[in-house]
Order: C-alpha cells, then sequence, then structure tokens
C-alpha cells in the first residue's frame, strides 16, 4: 500500500547551480523544518550509493532515517530510497529539473510513501498530510535555494 505527492516550483537560479544544492541532502533542514539533523555518507561528491543519515520529527516523534541516492543525472534528475525501516518510509522519491525559459529551473520533486505494519493504518492520514502541505514545501526548496545560490 503506497501514496504519493509532488510539488512543482520554478526557481530563479541556473538548473547547473540547483541540482548541485538539491543534490546536497545537508541542505535539506534549510526547506524541511522536519529534519533535525543530517549527514552523508561517504564524504566527497554526491554520487549513486551516497546515503543520507538523519534524524526527523513528525507528529512529535523523532525516527532515524537513512535515504540512499540511487541515481544521479546531472543536472536534470536526482532519485532517492528509504533504506530504514520505519512505520512509513519513501519507497521512492526524486527531484526531476528542467530550464526554465526565464533562465532559471523549474523542479518538480515527488515522494511515493509507503506504510510498514501500523504504518499501513496511518498512511492515509501521512499521505494527505503531505499532499496538503506539498505546494508550501515546494515554495520553502525555492526560497531556500534562492538564498544559499
Amino acid at each position: 500500500m503506497s501514496t504519493g505527492f509532488e510539488a512543482t516550483v520554478t526557481i530563479d537560479r541556473p538548473i547547473d547551480a540547483v541540482f548541485m544544492y538539491l543534490a546536497d541532502g545537508r541542505n535539506d533542514p534549510d526547506f524541511s523544518p522536519r529534519v533535525l539533523r543530517i549527514d552523508k555518507s561517504p564524504d566527497g561528491v554526491t554520487a549513486a550509493g551516497t546515503v543520507f543519515h538523519s534524524t526527523v520529527k513528525d507528529a512529535g516523534v523523532k525516527s532515524e532515517r537513512d535515504f540512499e541516492i540511487t541515481e544521479l543525472t546531472a543536472p536534470t534528475r536526482i532519485r532517492w530510497r528509504e533504506a530504514s525501516r520505519n512505520s512509513i518510509t519513501v519507497r521512492e522519491g526524486g527531484y526531476d529539473l528542467e530550464p526554465d525559459p526565464g533562465g532559471g529551473t523549474r523542479v518538480r520533486l515527488f515522494n511515493v510513501l509507503e506504510g510498514h505494519g501500523i504504518g499501513r493504518l496511518l498512511l492515509p492520514l501521512a499521505g494527505g498530510a503531505s499532499r496538503k502541505d506539498a505546494p508550501d514545501f515546494g515554495r520553502r526548496i525555492k526560497v531556500a535555494a534562492e538564498r544559499a545560490i
């Protein structure tokens, strides 16, 4: 059983710079208030196989999350999957980037959520909350990227 959400936003920065910013998951706390801490393994340039270890807080509950980069095609595509086992995980997520005619970058973000155990019962609520927040999440990414780049 799964559900998902997506958001699309135009960031007023060049595609190469936006790709580099988004490929470094250590920037996630800039736009995702649920991320309390995040580290990268191994150090160096993000590549397929890179894992971002994070501590997040959802609905008042802290959990540890490991996201593995499964595909990186500069400067247009980033894919990940959650390698940790929690009640609700990300089966697949990603960014699709394309140049905007005005010189910026159009970014589509998506996540496919999957429930495990009790998470199967919670999945409709989590999916609904994620879909409701998706437009604001996209705007937070835009603001953070434009500030950082």
